[in-house]
């Protein structure tokens, strides 16, 4: 296994990850109450998931 000859420095290391971030979490649109949510997981503010309702919420 190959190994370096001479230590990198603090700012190549650095360089190299500057791609290495989070990326913020995708939002849909829900069909029902046009709330932001999650895909693919049941709305949290109407508790419907394909047109159906799966989840009884609070105060809706």
């Amino acid at each position: 296994m190959p190994l370096p000859k001479r230590r990198h420095s603090k700012t190549r290391g650095r360089k190299r990850r500057t791609h290495y971030k989070l990326a913020p979490p995708t939002r849909a649109q829900c069909p029902q109450c046009r709330e932001p949510k999650l895909p693919h997981r049941v709305c949290p503010h109407c508790g419907y998931y394909k047109g159906r309702e799966i989840v009884a919420v609070e105060g809706s």
